[in-house]
């Protein structure tokens, strides 16, 4: 017992709190441990054991799985500490239907969980994070830190973010990390897992889903793509045009300064983000 890792200890703990059987370690990210536990050795369960480095933002986003109530989103049963006792979703993400080119189907079911999260709910948890502060970093940013050929870009899009906080919007709590790979298959539908736990315009809901299935640059650089899915949230969920293209490229400029702090490339942003500006400039 002694040598336990942390991450040991929890899970342990965790087994006897909730009577779990068997576990499994599925994943490790940068900020948990997920593993697929067994009820009663018939119905299986999640555990994710958040990492103390990220709890602050991984705690956020369980308060609000938790307050969503199974609506929208994976079922959160219980929450003890940095452990959350969770449904089990074993189906595929939307990624792969999109890839096998079924986007229309797919942004359908991106409005449809969207229009779930966004249910109106009483006791909103606190502590969720400031939509502008989210933006720190492409505040931040130098632009030199930004290809030559890209720094119009980058100031255009931020020039769009100060001007889309600069005007007064409905502020509701918002998942702020929603995209093919973070919804998943199940019985009871499509189901949106890793909220960030932010506060602010609804809009801003879907505008990573812009550049998204990860790696399919064809496909989120399309001019028609980026119309049909405007379309799709303008006549499904009733948000405006230009505002929700405005967030499309904010939330791009924002993605490739993350990736240029980190040392990662910036090629799917440097693709899609011209065609967000334009399509901003034509609504």
């Amino acid at each position: 017992m002694m040598n336990q890792s942390p991450a040991e200890t929890a899970l342990n703990r965790a087994m006897i709190r909730w009577s779990l059987t068997k576990s499994t370690l599925v994943a490790e990210t940068a900020t948990s441990w997920i593993f697929r536990v067994e009820q009663n050795g018939r119905n299986f369960a999640a555990l994710k054991i958040l990492k103390s480095l990220a709890a602050e933002e991984e705690r956020r986003g369980a308060q609000l799985m938790n307050w969503y109530g199974g609506e929208g989103a994976a079922t959160v049963f219980d929450m003890h500490g940095d452990t959350i006792f969770m449904e089990w979703l074993d189906g595929g993400t939307l990624s792969e239907p999109v890839r096998a080119g079924h986007d229309d189907e797919g942004t359908i079911a991106i409005c449809t969980v969207v229009t779930n999260l966004h249910r109106p709910r009483a006791d909103a948890p606190e502590g969720l994070m400031p939509l502008p502060q989210r933006f720190k970093a492409l505040f931040d940013t130098d632009v030199r830190a930004w290809p030559h050929t890209a720094r119009d870009l980058y100031a255009r899009a931020s020039g769009i973010a100060l001007k889309l906080f600069d005007r007064p919007s409905a502020q509701i709590p918002l998942h702020g990390d929603l995209h093919h790979d973070n919804i998943l298959s199940s019985d009871r539908g499509w189901l949106a897992i890793d909220p960030k736990g932010l506060i602010g315009d609804p809009l801003y809901e879907v505008a990573n889903v812009f550049r998204n299935p990860p790696g399919a640059i064809q496909l989120s650089a399309n001019p028609k793509r980026i119309n049909a899915l405007v379309e799709a949230f303008e006549t499904r969920l009733g948000f405006p045009r230009k505002r929700v293209l405005g967030y499309a490229a904010a939330h791009s400029a924002l993605s490739a300064c993350w990736d240029l702090a980190a040392g990662n490339p910036i090629t799917t942003d440097l693709a899609v983000l011209p065609h967000l500006l334009s399509a901003y400039d034509q609504a």
